[in-house]
């Protein structure tokens, strides 16, 4: 993923210290997996272009959204989920 998403790793670190971060629970029951992401970059579609070339297994096609997001999902090869959306405007 880190070659689909054009992100080079710039260090990794070990330990629970976040910067930033949202956690959300919309309730609902879904299968479990190691980690379920919503990430935004620059162009939708060739995010998921590059990560369905990569490996990753298509879930949802890049559409949009009623909420303003072009948004895509992939599973990667370790089973997690990744949400890949561009905001495009408000509704």
């Amino acid at each position: 993923m880190r070659r689909a998403m054009s992100a080079p790793e710039r260090r990794r670190k070990s330990g629970s210290k976040t910067r930033s971060s949202l956690i959300s629970d919309g309730g609902g029951v879904r299968e479990a997996m190691p980690a379920f992401l919503y990430v935004y970059v620059q162009n939708t579609d060739e995010t998921y272009r590059r990560a369905i070339a990569a490996g990753a297994e298509s879930i949802e096609l890049p559409a949009d959204t009623p909420y303003g997001d072009r948004r895509a999902t992939v599973r990667d090869s370790w089973a997690n989920v990744w949400q890949i959306a561009t905001y495009r405007s408000n509704p």
